[in-house]
């Protein structure tokens, strides 16, 4: 599996996205998140950027925020995206709930320009589906995850033949404004990510959560056990991606012969954690691939 995980754009940011009209379809928290990543590291200006969203308040809400352009409907939103001449490309981000996929694309069928990019970050949605409803070649299907919203996620994201070597280089920038940038070889690497990156942070935090409650079991305030368990594991996944050892070595490195460490591991290895996780991460995988095989409408 080729796999780029390099957070340096071909081009420096700035000069990706520019220039480029982005329309974001469906304005929910993870497009919310990255309208404010790109406008934050000053990649793109508001004036570049529009929205679309049902709700009045919500579009007042993110228009008062960030200074974008909201509309109501959907085809308005991309129809004002559409490159001109001083643009250097346009991106419709389709941002809506799997449920409301197809009536979303038959609502844009026929409003795509032709030099206009589709991006989805809807969980399921396979190319084919996009490129057929909407009769639009170029699409990317990526999938971020939650804390892309603080700038600390990260996507991965595959192409269909259509998109340019240019478009490829934009989605880099785009998703770069969120973390990392993973690109993957095809479209089953995009449900195995949702099942392991997308879906991880429910793993941690179930795992953050026992943790907190075995120190307040313990003895601990739970405000205590919180700041403990909250900077264990922020330094602990740090340290394992600074030193660059195997997880296994890391644990070593901290197991003493007969120490609380040891006896933790034994409880845990008792318990199958490690079978736990994996048939997590399985379910969650063949949970992903039936959401691209159903065809909902609403």
């Amino acid at each position: 599996m080729v796999i780029d995980t390099s957070t340096e754009p071909i081009r420096t940011p700035g000069s990706a996205l520019e220039d480029c009209r982005l329309a974001f379809v469906g304005c929910g928290a993870m497009a919310e998140a990255m309208i404010a990543g790109l406008l934050r590291k000053k990649l793109i200006s508001a004036d570049n950027v529009v929205g679309s969203h049902p709700r009045a308040a919500r579009r007042e809400e993110l228009h008062l925020k960030y200074g974008i352009e909201m509309f109501e409907h959907n085809r308005e939103a991309v129809l004002a995206a559409a490159p001109g001449e001083s643009h250097t490309g346009s991106m419709v981000i389709l941002a809506v709930k799997p449920q409301r996929l197809l009536k979303v694309l038959g609502d844009l069928k026929g409003s795509i320009h032709p030099d206009q990019l589709v991006v989805s970050i809807v969980a399921g949605a396979k190319m084919h589906t996009i490129t057929d409803e909407l009769l639009h070649a170029a699409v990317v299907r990526s999938m971020p995850n939650t804390p892309a919203q603080i700038g600390e996620g990260v996507t991965a994201w595959t192409t269909s033949p259509a998109v340019s070597e240019t478009q490829e280089t934009q989605v880099r920038a785009l998703f770069e404004a969120l973390g990392k940038s993973v690109r993957v070889e095809n479209e089953r690497q995009i449900d195995m990510a949702t099942a392991l990156s997308a879906t991880g942070p429910t793993y941690i935090f179930l795992v953050m959560e026992a943790l907190i409650d075995a120190g307040v079991h313990m003895g601990f305030s739970r405000h205590v056990a919180e700041e403990l368990v909250h900077q264990t594991m922020l330094g602990a996944v740090l340290f394992a991606r600074e030193s660059h050892k195997h997880p296994a070595e890391l644990r070593n490195m901290v197991t003493s012969p007969g120490g609380t460490s040891a006896e933790a591991i034994y409880q845990m290895e008792k318990g199958s954690l490690r079978t736990v996780l994996s048939k997590a991460v399985w379910a969650a995988f063949q949970k992903a691939e039936s959401l691209g095989a159903k065809k909902t409408t609403d």
